[in-house]
């Protein structure tokens, strides 16, 4: 391993004599060769540093190689690298990481590559969503990678990032928001027939988010996803609305412990759905009349 280190040390040394041996400016003007060899000495040290799972050291390496190509105008190497650099600091410094991918964002959503962005932006915001945990970080990128897909007309990708951040906006509190992609997305899945049966979930989801908030306009709301999408009523999820309202308006805690259970036991809840439904069930215990 060290040795991988040594011949890493030795081509950062070499890339760095070439790059100032006869100043930056003085090689460009004589031509980029004296800067791709320094690039690819760069690199090389870079993948010997991966090799010895140094990855603060290869991402710095990544991070040189690509200063270099951005200042000698191959802006799509400077991105590759600041890539390269990322997937390396991603296990060493999550910040490190995110700097270098929002690099290669500003690089390719200033080349018109809004796809390529919309990656990187989605990869920022599974960093701050498993590594960081920092949820309103996470739902900021997932928003702007939907926003990148949608604009380049890649509405499915767009879709996955919009119930992510419906996710996370839910168990953040907001609701309104949550509801609003939820209803988006379920609409959405109704223009297409294959799609059309994962709308029954989002317009689950959405009816739950409004029970956290206010039980009528729960009611209202589940009356006019059965008119967007009339199999709804025949399905296992309206059925539990139904009867959590009527506990609800009861006021039958045991009842609707009892009613989530049984769904459960037919169709196992997430951890998302267990937490809505705790804070729905703790609004019965402290509203003695929801209505």
């Amino acid at each position: 391993m060290a040795s991988n280190e040594q011949k890493a040390q030795q081509l950062i040394a070499e890339a760095e004599k070439k790059v100032s041996s006869k100043g930056f400016f003085g090689s460009l003007f004589g031509g980029n060769s004296r800067i791709e060899d320094a690039v690819e000495c760069y690199q090389r040290a870079a993948n010997l540093f991966k090799m010895a799972k140094n990855w603060s050291q290869a991402g710095s390496a990544f991070c040189e190689a690509a200063n270099l190509n951005s200042r000698s105008g191959a802006r799509h190497d400077a991105a590759t690298n600041y890539v390269d650099a990322a997937n390396c600091y991603k296990k060493s410094d999550i910040n490190e990481a995110v700097n270098c991918l929002l690099k290669a964002i500003e690089i390719y959503t200033d080349m018109g590559r809004f796809t390529m962005a919309a990656k990187h932006h989605q990869s920022i915001a599974e960093m701050y969503e498993t590594d960081a945990v920092d949820l309103e970080r996470a739902v900021q990128h997932y928003e702007q990678a939907a926003d990148y897909f949608r604009g380049e007309e890649s509405n499915s990708s767009a879709n996955k990032c919009l119930l992510k951040v419906a996710q996370y906006a839910a168990q953040l509190e907001n609701y309104e928001k949550a509801i609003q992609i939820y209803q988006q997305v379920a609409s959405s899945a109704l223009e297409s027939s294959l799609l059309k049966y994962s709308a029954k979930e989002y317009l689950f989801r959405a009816a739950l988010c409004h029970l956290c908030v206010d039980i009528l306009n729960a009611q209202h709301a589940i009356e006019r996803y059965i008119q967007m999408y009339p199999a709804f009523q025949d399905s296992r999820e309206y059925k539990l609305l139904k009867t959590l309202i009527e506990h609800m308006e009861e006021q039958n805690v045991e009842g609707f412990t009892d009613a989530v259970k049984e769904y459960d036991s037919i169709s196992r809840l997430d951890q998302w759905y267990t937490t809505i439904l705790l804070r729905i069930k703790k609004q019965l215990n402290e509203n003695p009349d929801l209505r």
